[in-house]
């Protein structure tokens, strides 16, 4: 693949060394999200809160690469406590009712103050790819 294949999507944070995700081919990589709302601001509450946040997080930035919550094929949540797992669980399925996807969750900090932090891939394939 050549780099001209790799394109970021939106606009890279100064103080980061990375895009808020990629596309590679046929493949939308999307980074770590966390409860922000669309001006970029930190939202925390219960984990219900933040799960919605997180997911509105990464629907803005898959429709910045032209694609949706339906392309989504995986998932990995990071849960400060796992004793939210049931809670977070319940509201994730809110959002990809279909469960047509890979998901991974495991138990890890944030880096920042959050209760929760997602990545994802969406397969949306190029225009004259399809």
């Amino acid at each position: 693949m050549s780099e001209s294949s790799i394109q970021p999507i939106g606009p890279k944070n100064p103080n980061l060394p990375f895009h808020p995700a990629v596309r590679a081919g046929d493949f939308v990589f999307v980074s770590g999200q966390v409860p922000k709302d669309e001006k970029g601001v930190m939202t925390s509450g219960t984990i219900e809160e933040e799960t919605r946040a997180t997911i509105e997080a990464i629907r803005r930035v898959l429709t910045a690469a032209g694609c949706s919550l339906d392309d989504v094929v995986k998932v990995t949540t990071y849960l400060e406590d796992v004793r939210d797992f049931a809670r977070y669980n319940a509201l994730f399925k809110d959002y990809f009712p279909e469960g047509r996807l890979a998901r991974t969750t495991v138990e890890a900090r944030a880096v920042i103050s959050a209760r929760i932090e997602m990545d994802c891939i969406a397969y949306r394939p190029l225009k004259g790819n399809e």
